[in-house]
């Protein structure tokens, strides 16, 4: 066997680099926070292009200043939300105004003042018949400086004089703002030209093509943290048994993430610990104490006897949540650790508010998941979307694996954060210590 020289060692290297960066930041900008690997994508940018489409069937745009991945989704309730800067999550508002800035800025003057373009904003949501909050009121204000702040990030304006946050002053601040019709044509990834509507536009946009049910997998293994199998159709199900381990090692080559096999699902793991915009555990009072009440809630709920069909056993990918069973819990957490850990007051004093925003998290971690019918039940499917498996082969059954109903399921993936105690000797003297450790999937 012939050993990759320096040379191929190296450049793999590159690639993966520039593969690993386009995924987690599809918008990559020449003078922007990642303006240092910016060369290496235009450099590789052919082998790019095609890899990421043969793949996951994501189309690459390279320009002179930017480089655009075109990702597709994956159905209703799957998207990456925008968060404002203070972490809270956009608003339809904010998206709202997101989105009828983009129409405004792609024909938009190459300068043009604030006051303008919130002028250019307010008529066309008039003639788009969308009714916007008040954008001269405080509220109003703040969500419109969300939307522009975002546009700023991406480099489609340009804070040339002033800033657009002077929106939100009491005066009405001015700015001079200059414009990228280029990148703000870039922005949209989905295929505005044929959707009737905005749900319509979802559903094309997680429509795999000619790629079918290998594109649609590979995308999920990709851009969710876990795929259980349960959200999977048949089809998926039985090429995502046959090609696991071909897929694992592409993965690893194109960017460097390893692959973890179980009875319950897949997922895919990043050993550099930067593909991912959530961590768990993290820092911050609903990450500590999203850790805590999902350990607890592993101790209560966890089956048995779980298995795998193939073996005689029992396949259980999720487990129901008892009604009142996270509000007893995470109340019981709040009195135990909320003042000696000094979690934010508001939250102790609005512990609805902390329950939502903890579940919110484990949502989407695929810690836990509300009940109601799944993908490999027909729920979600792009429309026409269907291929039939292979005659004379089985696929694992799923009917059965987790509840239905509209409340809160425990997923087998939650295991990974509950700790186990052991006790082993000490090798110097004799003495007993305690030992934590992760227990299996």
């Amino acid at each position: 066997m012939t050993l990759p020289s320096t040379h191929d060692v190296a450049l793999a290297a590159e690639r993966r680099s520039a593969a690993r960066l386009l995924l987690a930041h599809p918008l990559v900008t020449s003078d922007g926070p990642h303006a240092d690997l910016f060369p290496l994508i235009r450099r590789h940018a052919d082998w790019l292009g095609k890899r990421f489409q043969q793949v996951l069937g994501y189309r690459l745009l390279v320009d002179s200043s930017y480089a655009r991945l075109f990702k597709a989704g994956l159905g209703a309730g799957a998207g990456h939300r925008l968060e404002r800067s203070t972490g809270t999550p956009f608003s339809p508002h904010t998206y709202a105004c997101l989105a009828l800035a983009l129409s405004v800025l792609v024909t938009a003057p190459e300068q043009l003042l604030l006051s303008q373009l919130v002028a250019d904003i307010r008529a066309a949501a008039a003639d788009a018949e969308i009714e916007l909050e008040e954008t001269g009121r405080a509220a109003g204000k703040r969500t419109l400086v969300a939307a522009l702040r975002q546009l700023v990030e991406w480099g489609v304006l340009i804070e040339t004089e002033g800033q657009v946050a002077a929106l939100a002053q009491d005066a009405g601040g001015e700015a001079l703002i200059t414009v990228d019709r280029e990148r703000a044509r870039a922005v949209v990834a989905g295929p505005l030209a044929q959707a009737r509507d905005g749900a319509d536009l979802v559903r094309r946009a997680a429509d795999p093509g000619f790629g079918g049910s290998r594109a649609y997998v590979r995308r999920m293994l990709v851009e969710t943290p876990v795929v259980h199998l349960d959200e999977l159709t048949d089809a998926e199900r039985d090429w995502l048994r046959t090609r696991q381990r071909r897929e694992a090692q592409a993965f690893s080559e194109l960017l460097g993430l390893e692959m973890e096999i179980r009875a319950e699902g897949v997922a895919l793991v990043d050993p550099e610990d930067e593909l991912t915009d959530l961590h768990l555990p993290g820092t911050g009072t609903v990450a500590q104490a999203a850790l805590l009440l999902v350990e607890r809630l592993v101790e209560r709920l966890r089956p048995r006897e779980p298995g795998h069909p193939a073996a005689g056993g029992t396949l259980v990918i999720g487990v129901a949540v008892p009604d009142g069973l996270v509000d007893e819990l995470l109340a019981g957490l709040v009195a135990e650790y909320g003042k000696r850990s000094n979690w934010q007051r508001g939250y102790l004093e609005d512990v609805p508010a902390l329950r939502e925003a903890v579940l919110d998290l484990l949502a989407r971690m695929g810690l836990m998941a509300r009940g109601g019918r799944l993908r490999a039940e027909g729920a979600g499917l792009p429309e026409g979307y269907g291929e039939e498996v292979p005659e004379g082969r089985t696929v694992t059954a799923v009917r059965g694996a987790r509840p239905g109903g509209e409340g809160w399921v425990l997923t087998a993936v939650a295991a990974r954060y509950a700790t186990r105690v052991t006790v082993r000797p000490a090798a110097a003297a004799g003495k007993s210590i305690e030992v934590q450790e992760e227990l299996p999937w």
